[in-house]
Protein backbone atom coordinates (compact mmCIF):
# COMPACT_ATOMS: atom_id res chain seq x y z
CA UNK A 1 0.00 0.00 0.00
CA UNK A 2 1.32 3.44 -0.93
CA UNK A 3 1.94 5.71 2.03
CA UNK A 4 1.25 9.42 1.69
CA UNK A 5 3.94 11.46 3.40
CA UNK A 6 2.82 13.91 6.12
CA UNK A 7 2.81 17.58 5.19
CA UNK A 8 6.08 19.37 5.90
CA UNK A 9 5.04 22.89 4.85
CA UNK A 10 2.92 24.11 7.75
CA UNK A 11 2.41 27.70 6.69
CA UNK A 12 4.23 29.36 9.57
CA UNK A 13 7.28 27.18 9.03
CA UNK A 14 8.60 24.17 7.16
CA UNK A 15 9.59 21.03 9.03
CA UNK A 16 13.24 20.41 8.26
CA UNK A 17 16.14 18.75 10.07
CA UNK A 18 13.72 16.23 11.59
CA UNK A 19 14.29 12.63 10.49
CA UNK A 20 11.13 10.79 9.51
CA UNK A 21 9.95 8.30 12.18
CA UNK A 22 11.87 5.06 11.75
CA UNK A 23 8.77 2.84 11.53
CA UNK A 24 9.28 -0.91 11.43
CA UNK A 25 12.56 -2.70 10.95
CA UNK A 26 13.70 -6.29 10.76
CA UNK A 27 15.05 -7.00 14.26
CA UNK A 28 17.22 -9.86 13.02
CA UNK A 29 18.55 -8.54 9.72
CA UNK A 30 19.42 -5.13 11.21
CA UNK A 31 21.31 -6.51 14.22
CA UNK A 32 24.76 -7.91 13.48
CA UNK A 33 25.54 -8.49 17.15
CA UNK A 34 22.42 -10.61 17.62
CA UNK A 35 23.17 -12.66 14.52
CA UNK A 36 26.78 -13.29 15.53
CA UNK A 37 26.23 -14.21 19.17
CA UNK A 38 23.04 -16.20 18.61
CA UNK A 39 24.65 -18.25 15.85
CA UNK A 40 27.72 -18.92 18.01
CA UNK A 41 25.41 -20.16 20.77
CA UNK A 42 23.74 -22.63 18.40
CA UNK A 43 20.42 -20.83 18.00
CA UNK A 44 18.13 -21.69 15.08
CA UNK A 45 18.95 -18.81 12.80
CA UNK A 46 16.38 -19.63 10.09
CA UNK A 47 13.53 -19.42 12.60
CA UNK A 48 14.98 -16.28 14.12
CA UNK A 49 15.25 -14.60 10.72
CA UNK A 50 11.51 -15.11 10.27
CA UNK A 51 10.83 -13.94 13.82
CA UNK A 52 12.87 -10.77 13.34
CA UNK A 53 10.71 -9.70 10.43
CA UNK A 54 7.52 -10.44 12.37
CA UNK A 55 8.65 -8.68 15.53
CA UNK A 56 9.69 -5.57 13.62
CA UNK A 57 6.41 -5.32 11.70
CA UNK A 58 4.80 -1.89 11.98
CA UNK A 59 1.40 -3.39 12.78
CA UNK A 60 2.83 -5.21 15.80
CA UNK A 61 4.68 -2.10 16.96
CA UNK A 62 1.40 -0.19 16.81
CA UNK A 63 -0.39 -2.95 18.70
CA UNK A 64 2.26 -2.76 21.41
CA UNK A 65 1.87 1.01 21.66
CA UNK A 66 -1.90 0.60 21.91
CA UNK A 67 -1.50 -1.94 24.73
CA UNK A 68 0.57 0.56 26.70
CA UNK A 69 -1.72 3.54 26.06
CA UNK A 70 -4.79 1.54 27.05
CA UNK A 71 -3.54 -0.30 30.15
CA UNK A 72 -5.24 -3.34 31.71
CA UNK A 73 -8.45 -2.74 33.62
CA UNK A 74 -9.62 -4.73 36.62
CA UNK A 75 -13.18 -6.05 36.38
CA UNK A 76 -14.10 -7.43 39.78
CA UNK A 77 -17.84 -7.91 39.23
CA UNK A 78 -20.31 -8.30 36.41
CA UNK A 79 -23.25 -5.92 36.03
CA UNK A 80 -25.36 -8.02 38.38
CA UNK A 81 -22.82 -8.02 41.17
CA UNK A 82 -21.43 -11.51 40.65
CA UNK A 83 -17.71 -11.95 41.20
CA UNK A 84 -15.48 -12.08 38.11
CA UNK A 85 -11.91 -11.25 39.22
CA UNK A 86 -10.83 -10.72 35.63
CA UNK A 87 -8.55 -8.31 33.82
CA UNK A 88 -9.55 -6.72 30.51
CA UNK A 89 -6.79 -6.00 27.99
CA UNK A 90 -6.51 -3.92 24.86
CA UNK A 91 -6.56 -6.09 21.69
CA UNK A 92 -2.97 -5.03 21.08
CA UNK A 93 -1.90 -6.94 24.18
CA UNK A 94 -3.49 -10.12 22.88
CA UNK A 95 -1.80 -9.68 19.49
CA UNK A 96 1.59 -9.31 21.20
CA UNK A 97 0.94 -12.41 23.30
CA UNK A 98 -0.24 -14.42 20.30
CA UNK A 99 2.81 -13.38 18.29
CA UNK A 100 5.22 -14.38 21.05
CA UNK A 101 3.54 -17.76 21.47
CA UNK A 102 3.46 -18.42 17.73
CA UNK A 103 7.13 -17.54 17.27
CA UNK A 104 8.19 -19.93 20.04
CA UNK A 105 8.98 -17.71 23.01
CA UNK A 106 7.46 -20.19 25.46
CA UNK A 107 8.10 -23.48 23.68
CA UNK A 108 11.31 -23.25 21.59
CA UNK A 109 13.44 -24.43 24.50
CA UNK A 110 11.31 -27.54 25.08
CA UNK A 111 10.63 -29.00 21.62
CA UNK A 112 13.74 -31.19 21.63
CA UNK A 113 15.52 -29.46 18.75
CA UNK A 114 19.10 -28.26 19.29
CA UNK A 115 19.77 -24.74 20.47
CA UNK A 116 16.42 -24.33 22.17
CA UNK A 117 17.45 -22.00 24.98
CA UNK A 118 19.66 -19.93 22.68
CA UNK A 119 16.71 -19.55 20.30
CA UNK A 120 14.47 -18.64 23.22
CA UNK A 121 17.04 -16.09 24.39
CA UNK A 122 17.00 -14.38 20.99
CA UNK A 123 13.20 -14.21 21.08
CA UNK A 124 13.34 -12.65 24.56
CA UNK A 125 15.83 -10.08 23.29
CA UNK A 126 13.63 -9.15 20.32
CA UNK A 127 10.39 -9.15 22.34
CA UNK A 128 11.92 -6.65 24.78
CA UNK A 129 12.37 -4.19 21.93
CA UNK A 130 8.70 -4.36 20.96
CA UNK A 131 6.63 -4.72 24.13
CA UNK A 132 8.66 -5.77 27.17
CA UNK A 133 5.67 -6.07 29.51
CA UNK A 134 4.25 -8.99 27.56
CA UNK A 135 7.53 -10.78 28.23
CA UNK A 136 6.47 -11.34 31.85
CA UNK A 137 3.68 -13.89 31.24
CA UNK A 138 5.59 -15.42 28.33
CA UNK A 139 8.71 -15.85 30.45
CA UNK A 140 6.85 -17.43 33.35
CA UNK A 141 5.12 -19.84 30.98
CA UNK A 142 8.49 -20.88 29.54
CA UNK A 143 10.10 -21.17 32.96
CA UNK A 144 7.32 -23.22 34.56
CA UNK A 145 8.02 -26.23 32.35
CA UNK A 146 11.14 -27.54 34.16
CA UNK A 147 9.53 -27.00 37.57
CA UNK A 148 6.65 -29.30 36.55
CA UNK A 149 9.11 -32.19 36.33
CA UNK A 150 8.63 -32.54 40.09
CA UNK A 151 5.21 -34.14 39.42
CA UNK A 152 4.84 -36.30 36.28
CA UNK A 153 1.05 -36.32 36.51
CA UNK A 154 0.77 -32.55 36.60
CA UNK A 155 3.39 -32.29 33.88
CA UNK A 156 1.38 -34.60 31.64
CA UNK A 157 -1.62 -32.28 31.92
CA UNK A 158 0.03 -28.86 31.85
CA UNK A 159 3.21 -29.19 29.77
CA UNK A 160 1.45 -29.72 26.39
CA UNK A 161 -0.65 -26.63 27.03
CA UNK A 162 2.27 -24.46 28.14
CA UNK A 163 4.38 -25.49 25.15
CA UNK A 164 1.63 -24.94 22.61
CA UNK A 165 2.13 -22.35 19.89
CA UNK A 166 -1.49 -21.30 20.38
CA UNK A 167 -2.45 -18.37 22.57
CA UNK A 168 -5.83 -18.98 24.16
CA UNK A 169 -7.01 -16.24 26.56
CA UNK A 170 -10.48 -17.77 27.03
CA UNK A 171 -11.92 -18.28 30.52
CA UNK A 172 -12.23 -22.04 30.82
CA UNK A 173 -10.45 -25.03 32.40
CA UNK A 174 -7.02 -25.94 31.11
CA UNK A 175 -8.27 -29.26 29.73
CA UNK A 176 -10.46 -27.34 27.27
CA UNK A 177 -7.82 -24.89 26.04
CA UNK A 178 -5.58 -24.92 22.98
CA UNK A 179 -2.78 -23.34 24.97
CA UNK A 180 -2.20 -22.08 28.49
CA UNK A 181 -0.05 -19.64 30.43
CA UNK A 182 1.49 -19.98 33.88
CA UNK A 183 2.13 -17.24 36.42
CA UNK A 184 3.95 -17.07 39.71
CA UNK A 185 2.89 -15.76 43.12
CA UNK A 186 5.51 -15.97 45.86
CA UNK A 187 6.07 -12.56 47.45
CA UNK A 188 4.22 -11.56 50.62
CA UNK A 189 4.26 -8.24 52.46
CA UNK A 190 6.20 -9.34 55.50
CA UNK A 191 8.94 -11.26 53.73
CA UNK A 192 9.64 -9.95 50.25
CA UNK A 193 12.55 -12.00 48.92
CA UNK A 194 12.61 -14.00 52.16
CA UNK A 195 9.93 -16.43 50.99
CA UNK A 196 10.47 -18.71 53.98
CA UNK A 197 8.67 -16.03 55.98
CA UNK A 198 5.48 -16.60 53.96
CA UNK A 199 2.32 -17.11 55.98
CA UNK A 200 -0.12 -18.36 53.32
CA UNK A 201 -1.54 -21.56 54.81
CA UNK A 202 -2.11 -24.86 53.02
CA UNK A 203 -4.37 -27.58 54.43
CA UNK A 204 -5.24 -30.98 53.03
CA UNK A 205 -8.49 -31.51 51.12
CA UNK A 206 -8.66 -35.10 49.91
CA UNK A 207 -6.13 -35.53 47.11
CA UNK A 208 -5.63 -31.77 46.88
CA UNK A 209 -5.01 -28.81 49.14
CA UNK A 210 -6.72 -25.56 50.10
CA UNK A 211 -4.76 -22.32 50.30
CA UNK A 212 -5.62 -19.21 52.28
CA UNK A 213 -3.46 -16.09 52.33
CA UNK A 214 -2.34 -12.94 50.56
CA UNK A 215 0.27 -12.44 47.83
CA UNK A 216 1.70 -8.96 47.47
CA UNK A 217 2.87 -9.44 43.88
CA UNK A 218 1.18 -11.66 41.32
CA UNK A 219 2.11 -10.75 37.79
CA UNK A 220 -0.16 -11.79 34.95
CA UNK A 221 -3.22 -12.62 37.12
CA UNK A 222 -5.15 -13.91 34.11
CA UNK A 223 -2.76 -16.85 33.77
CA UNK A 224 -4.35 -20.28 33.71
CA UNK A 225 -2.34 -21.41 36.71
CA UNK A 226 0.17 -20.16 39.25
CA UNK A 227 3.14 -21.69 40.96
CA UNK A 228 3.06 -20.47 44.53
CA UNK A 229 4.49 -21.12 47.97
CA UNK A 230 2.53 -21.80 51.14
CA UNK A 231 3.10 -23.20 54.61
CA UNK A 232 2.04 -26.85 54.82
CA UNK A 233 2.41 -28.97 57.97
CA UNK A 234 5.79 -30.13 56.66
CA UNK A 235 7.06 -26.62 55.94
CA UNK A 236 7.16 -24.25 52.98
CA UNK A 237 5.80 -26.12 49.95
CA UNK A 238 5.25 -25.42 46.26
CA UNK A 239 1.75 -25.64 44.81
CA UNK A 240 0.14 -25.29 41.39
CA UNK A 241 -3.06 -23.27 41.74
CA UNK A 242 -5.39 -23.52 38.70
CA UNK A 243 -7.25 -20.35 37.78
CA UNK A 244 -10.34 -22.21 36.57
CA UNK A 245 -11.51 -25.54 38.04
CA UNK A 246 -12.31 -28.68 36.00
CA UNK A 247 -16.05 -28.34 36.67
CA UNK A 248 -16.08 -24.90 35.02
CA UNK A 249 -16.22 -22.90 38.25
CA UNK A 250 -13.84 -20.19 39.43
CA UNK A 251 -11.17 -21.04 41.94
CA UNK A 252 -10.84 -19.00 45.13
CA UNK A 253 -8.39 -16.47 43.71
CA UNK A 254 -9.46 -12.91 44.47
CA UNK A 255 -7.74 -9.97 42.78
CA UNK A 256 -7.40 -7.14 45.29
CA UNK A 257 -6.01 -4.47 43.00
CA UNK A 258 -3.74 -3.88 40.03
CA UNK A 259 -0.37 -2.33 40.81
CA UNK A 260 0.15 1.24 39.58
CA UNK A 261 3.66 0.65 38.31
CA UNK A 262 6.36 2.91 36.97
CA UNK A 263 6.68 0.84 33.81
CA UNK A 264 5.60 -2.52 32.41
CA UNK A 265 2.32 -0.76 31.63
CA UNK A 266 0.80 -3.33 29.26
CA UNK A 267 1.17 -6.12 31.82
CA UNK A 268 -1.25 -6.44 34.73
CA UNK A 269 0.61 -6.95 37.99
CA UNK A 270 -1.64 -7.43 40.98
CA UNK A 271 -2.20 -8.27 44.60
CA UNK A 272 -4.30 -11.37 45.15
CA UNK A 273 -5.78 -13.38 47.96
CA UNK A 274 -6.27 -17.12 48.07
CA UNK A 275 -9.64 -17.75 49.68
CA UNK A 276 -9.85 -21.50 50.21
CA UNK A 277 -8.29 -21.87 46.76
CA UNK A 278 -7.90 -25.41 45.49
CA UNK A 279 -4.28 -26.38 44.70
CA UNK A 280 -2.12 -29.31 43.69
CA UNK A 281 1.09 -29.93 45.59
CA UNK A 282 4.14 -29.77 43.33
CA UNK A 283 7.17 -31.58 44.69
CA UNK A 284 7.77 -32.80 48.20
CA UNK A 285 6.15 -31.21 51.21
CA UNK A 286 8.62 -28.84 52.82
CA UNK A 287 10.74 -28.59 49.64
CA UNK A 288 8.96 -25.60 48.15
CA UNK A 289 11.98 -23.38 47.59
CA UNK A 290 13.96 -26.21 46.01
CA UNK A 291 11.03 -26.99 43.70
CA UNK A 292 10.22 -23.48 42.52
CA UNK A 293 13.88 -22.50 42.14
CA UNK A 294 13.82 -24.32 38.79
CA UNK A 295 11.33 -21.75 37.57
CA UNK A 296 13.31 -18.88 39.08
CA UNK A 297 16.53 -20.14 37.50
CA UNK A 298 15.01 -20.06 34.03
CA UNK A 299 13.30 -16.70 34.47
CA UNK A 300 16.72 -15.29 35.33
CA UNK A 301 17.94 -16.17 31.85
CA UNK A 302 15.26 -13.86 30.51
CA UNK A 303 16.10 -11.10 32.99
CA UNK A 304 19.67 -11.26 31.65
CA UNK A 305 18.62 -10.99 27.97
CA UNK A 306 15.75 -8.50 28.26
CA UNK A 307 18.01 -5.59 29.39
CA UNK A 308 20.22 -6.26 26.37
CA UNK A 309 17.10 -5.88 24.22
CA UNK A 310 16.16 -2.64 25.95
CA UNK A 311 19.66 -1.28 25.37
CA UNK A 312 19.46 -2.30 21.73
CA UNK A 313 16.10 -0.55 21.24
CA UNK A 314 17.35 2.65 22.88
CA UNK A 315 20.59 2.72 20.90
CA UNK A 316 18.83 1.96 17.62
CA UNK A 317 16.61 4.97 18.24
CA UNK A 318 19.59 7.16 19.11
CA UNK A 319 21.54 5.97 16.07
CA UNK A 320 18.59 6.74 13.77
CA UNK A 321 18.40 10.24 15.25
CA UNK A 322 22.06 11.16 14.89
CA UNK A 323 22.15 9.98 11.29
CA UNK A 324 19.26 12.26 10.32
CA UNK A 325 19.78 15.29 12.55
CA UNK A 326 22.26 18.15 12.13
CA UNK A 327 23.53 20.76 14.57
CA UNK A 328 26.10 23.50 14.06
CA UNK A 329 26.36 22.69 10.34
CA UNK A 330 27.29 19.04 10.89
CA UNK A 331 25.31 15.83 11.18
CA UNK A 332 25.37 14.57 14.74
CA UNK A 333 26.86 11.25 13.65
CA UNK A 334 29.85 13.14 12.23
CA UNK A 335 30.65 14.94 15.48
CA UNK A 336 33.56 13.34 17.37
CA UNK A 337 32.08 13.61 20.85
CA UNK A 338 28.76 12.11 19.78
CA UNK A 339 30.56 9.23 18.12
CA UNK A 340 32.57 8.61 21.28
CA UNK A 341 29.41 8.51 23.42
CA UNK A 342 27.53 6.14 21.14
CA UNK A 343 30.49 3.83 20.60
CA UNK A 344 31.09 3.63 24.35
CA UNK A 345 27.44 2.81 24.99
CA UNK A 346 27.50 0.19 22.26
CA UNK A 347 30.26 -1.68 24.11
CA UNK A 348 27.99 -2.21 27.12
CA UNK A 349 25.13 -3.33 24.88
CA UNK A 350 27.16 -5.85 22.91
CA UNK A 351 28.82 -7.19 26.06
CA UNK A 352 25.34 -7.81 27.48
CA UNK A 353 24.31 -9.66 24.33
CA UNK A 354 27.47 -11.77 24.30
CA UNK A 355 27.25 -12.71 27.98
CA UNK A 356 23.56 -13.56 27.67
CA UNK A 357 24.14 -15.95 24.80
CA UNK A 358 27.14 -17.55 26.47
CA UNK A 359 24.82 -18.39 29.37
CA UNK A 360 22.02 -19.56 27.05
CA UNK A 361 24.47 -21.94 25.38
CA UNK A 362 25.29 -23.35 28.83
CA UNK A 363 21.57 -23.96 29.44
CA UNK A 364 21.47 -25.96 26.21
CA UNK A 365 24.44 -28.18 27.02
CA UNK A 366 22.56 -30.44 29.41
CA UNK A 367 25.68 -31.92 31.04
CA UNK A 368 26.87 -31.35 34.60
CA UNK A 369 29.41 -28.69 33.67
CA UNK A 370 26.86 -26.87 31.53
CA UNK A 371 24.38 -26.81 34.38
CA UNK A 372 27.02 -25.46 36.76
CA UNK A 373 28.03 -22.72 34.32
CA UNK A 374 24.38 -21.82 33.71
CA UNK A 375 23.70 -21.60 37.44
CA UNK A 376 26.49 -19.12 38.20
CA UNK A 377 26.66 -17.46 34.78
CA UNK A 378 23.01 -16.44 34.68
CA UNK A 379 23.33 -14.65 38.03
CA UNK A 380 26.46 -12.81 36.90
CA UNK A 381 24.94 -11.79 33.57
CA UNK A 382 21.67 -10.70 35.17
CA UNK A 383 23.52 -8.54 37.68
CA UNK A 384 25.86 -6.70 35.33
CA UNK A 385 23.52 -6.40 32.34
CA UNK A 386 20.87 -4.71 34.44
CA UNK A 387 23.29 -2.36 36.17
CA UNK A 388 24.49 -1.21 32.76
CA UNK A 389 21.00 -0.99 31.23
CA UNK A 390 19.72 2.03 33.17
CA UNK A 391 22.75 4.17 32.29
CA UNK A 392 22.76 3.14 28.63
CA UNK A 393 19.06 3.89 28.14
CA UNK A 394 19.33 7.23 29.97
CA UNK A 395 22.28 8.35 27.83
CA UNK A 396 20.54 7.21 24.64
CA UNK A 397 17.52 9.30 25.66
CA UNK A 398 19.79 12.31 26.13
CA UNK A 399 21.12 11.87 22.60
CA UNK A 400 17.65 12.80 21.27
CA UNK A 401 17.48 15.90 23.42
CA UNK A 402 14.06 17.18 24.48
CA UNK A 403 12.11 15.00 22.05
CA UNK A 404 13.60 11.94 23.77
CA UNK A 405 11.71 12.94 26.92
CA UNK A 406 8.39 12.97 25.06
CA UNK A 407 6.04 9.98 25.03
CA UNK A 408 5.72 10.07 21.23
CA UNK A 409 9.13 8.41 21.17
CA UNK A 410 9.81 5.02 22.78
CA UNK A 411 12.52 6.44 25.03
CA UNK A 412 10.38 7.20 28.12
CA UNK A 413 8.92 3.69 27.97
CA UNK A 414 12.38 2.15 27.66
CA UNK A 415 13.69 4.28 30.53
CA UNK A 416 10.81 3.29 32.81
CA UNK A 417 11.41 -0.32 31.90
CA UNK A 418 15.18 -0.24 32.39
CA UNK A 419 15.28 -0.91 36.19
CA UNK A 420 12.69 -3.72 36.15
CA UNK A 421 14.79 -6.77 35.36
CA UNK A 422 17.33 -5.74 37.97
CA UNK A 423 14.56 -6.00 40.57
CA UNK A 424 12.54 -8.94 39.27
CA UNK A 425 13.69 -12.42 40.37
CA UNK A 426 16.20 -11.01 42.82
CA UNK A 427 17.41 -7.44 43.21
CA UNK A 428 21.11 -6.61 43.12
CA UNK A 429 21.97 -7.55 46.69
CA UNK A 430 19.95 -10.76 46.50
CA UNK A 431 21.76 -11.79 43.32
CA UNK A 432 25.20 -10.99 44.73
CA UNK A 433 24.53 -13.04 47.85
CA UNK A 434 23.17 -15.84 45.69
CA UNK A 435 26.43 -15.79 43.71
CA UNK A 436 28.39 -16.27 46.93
CA UNK A 437 26.10 -19.10 48.06
CA UNK A 438 26.37 -20.83 44.69
CA UNK A 439 30.16 -20.74 44.75
CA UNK A 440 30.23 -21.97 48.35
CA UNK A 441 27.72 -24.80 47.93
CA UNK A 442 28.62 -25.88 44.42
CA UNK A 443 32.40 -25.87 43.93
CA UNK A 444 31.98 -27.00 40.33
CA UNK A 445 30.42 -23.61 39.49
CA UNK A 446 33.67 -21.86 40.35
CA UNK A 447 35.67 -24.55 38.61
CA UNK A 448 33.87 -24.20 35.28
CA UNK A 449 34.25 -20.43 35.41
CA UNK A 450 37.96 -20.80 36.14
CA UNK A 451 38.27 -23.23 33.24
CA UNK A 452 36.51 -20.79 30.92
CA UNK A 453 38.79 -17.94 31.95
CA UNK A 454 41.97 -20.01 31.91
CA UNK A 455 41.15 -21.20 28.40
CA UNK A 456 41.44 -17.60 27.19
CA UNK A 457 44.66 -16.74 28.97
CA UNK A 458 47.44 -15.71 26.63
CA UNK A 459 45.15 -14.09 24.08
CA UNK A 460 45.31 -10.57 25.53
CA UNK A 461 47.52 -9.18 28.28
CA UNK A 462 44.72 -6.93 29.56
CA UNK A 463 42.43 -9.88 30.23
CA UNK A 464 45.27 -11.84 31.84
CA UNK A 465 46.12 -8.94 34.14
CA UNK A 466 42.51 -8.41 35.19
CA UNK A 467 42.04 -12.12 35.88
CA UNK A 468 45.18 -12.20 37.98
CA UNK A 469 44.11 -9.08 39.90
CA UNK A 470 40.69 -10.59 40.59
CA UNK A 471 42.22 -13.79 41.93
CA UNK A 472 44.79 -11.90 44.00
CA UNK A 473 42.10 -9.76 45.54
CA UNK A 474 39.80 -12.71 46.27
CA UNK A 475 41.73 -15.98 46.59
CA UNK A 476 38.54 -17.30 48.20
CA UNK A 477 35.06 -15.91 48.65
CA UNK A 478 34.89 -12.25 49.67
CA UNK A 479 33.30 -10.89 52.84
CA UNK A 480 29.63 -10.11 52.35
CA UNK A 481 30.23 -6.36 52.26
CA UNK A 482 32.38 -6.82 49.13
CA UNK A 483 29.83 -9.01 47.31
CA UNK A 484 28.90 -6.33 44.76
CA UNK A 485 32.52 -5.53 43.94
CA UNK A 486 33.27 -9.24 43.57
CA UNK A 487 30.18 -9.83 41.40
CA UNK A 488 30.96 -6.87 39.13
CA UNK A 489 34.55 -8.01 38.66
CA UNK A 490 33.52 -11.60 37.98
CA UNK A 491 30.73 -10.57 35.61
CA UNK A 492 33.02 -8.21 33.70
CA UNK A 493 35.46 -11.07 33.15
CA UNK A 494 32.55 -13.24 31.97
CA UNK A 495 31.43 -10.57 29.49
CA UNK A 496 35.00 -10.15 28.26
CA UNK A 497 35.33 -13.90 27.81
CA UNK A 498 32.09 -14.00 25.82
CA UNK A 499 33.21 -11.16 23.55
CA UNK A 500 36.66 -12.66 23.03
CA UNK A 501 35.05 -15.80 21.66
CA UNK A 502 32.59 -14.17 19.25
CA UNK A 503 32.80 -10.40 18.77
CA UNK A 504 34.85 -8.45 16.18
CA UNK A 505 38.29 -7.23 17.15
CA UNK A 506 37.21 -3.59 17.51
CA UNK A 507 34.53 -4.47 20.05
CA UNK A 508 36.83 -6.78 22.01
CA UNK A 509 39.61 -4.19 22.06
CA UNK A 510 37.27 -1.42 23.17
CA UNK A 511 35.75 -3.50 25.97
CA UNK A 512 39.09 -4.75 27.25
CA UNK A 513 40.53 -1.25 27.19
CA UNK A 514 37.57 0.58 28.69
CA UNK A 515 35.94 -1.98 30.99
CA UNK A 516 38.56 -4.58 31.87
CA UNK A 517 41.69 -2.40 31.93
CA UNK A 518 39.66 0.64 33.02
CA UNK A 519 41.18 3.27 30.72
CA UNK A 520 38.17 5.56 30.77
CA UNK A 521 36.33 8.05 32.94
CA UNK A 522 33.31 7.28 35.05
CA UNK A 523 30.58 8.35 32.59
CA UNK A 524 29.69 7.13 29.08
CA UNK A 525 31.75 8.79 26.37
CA UNK A 526 34.65 9.59 28.67
CA UNK A 527 36.95 7.40 26.61
CA UNK A 528 39.35 7.57 23.69
CA UNK A 529 41.09 5.28 21.28
CA UNK A 530 38.00 3.33 20.15
CA UNK A 531 37.55 2.13 16.58
CA UNK A 532 34.30 4.05 16.45
CA UNK A 533 33.40 3.29 12.84
CA UNK A 534 33.65 -0.46 13.39
CA UNK A 535 31.78 -0.38 16.70
CA UNK A 536 29.01 1.89 15.42
CA UNK A 537 28.51 -0.28 12.36
CA UNK A 538 27.13 -2.90 14.77
CA UNK A 539 24.22 -0.55 15.50
CA UNK A 540 22.69 -1.07 12.09
CA UNK A 541 24.86 0.08 9.21
CA UNK A 542 28.29 1.24 8.26
CA UNK A 543 29.04 4.43 10.14
CA UNK A 544 30.17 7.26 7.93
CA UNK A 545 33.15 9.46 8.58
Amino acid sequence: MTRIAPAADLGTHEVINQPLPPGGRDLWASDAALRDHAAAAGARTDALARAGADYGNEALLQAAADARRDPPRLQLFDRSGRRLDEVVFNPGYHLCMATGMRLGYAHAAWDGAPGGHATHAALVYMQAQVEPGVGCPLTMTYAAVPALAADPELAALWRPKLTSAEYDPSVRPVTEKAGATMGMAMTEKQGGSDVRANTTLAVRDGEGWRLTGHKWFCSAPMSDGFLTLAQAPGGITCFLVPRWLPDGTRNGIRIQRLKDKMGDRANASSEIEYVDAYAHRLGEEGAGVRTIIEMVHHTRLDTALAPAGLMRAALAEAYWWVQGRSAFQRRLIDQPLMRAVLADLALDWEAAVAAGFLVARAFDRGDEEGRALARIGVALAKYLNNKRCVAVVAEAMEVLGGIGYVEETPMPMLFRQSPLNGIWEGSGNVICLDILRSLAREPRAGQVLDALFDGLRGQDARFDAALAAHRDRWPGLPPEAEARWFAESHATLLAAAALMQTAPAAVVDGFLSGRVEGRRGSVPGAISGLDEAAILSRLGGAAEG
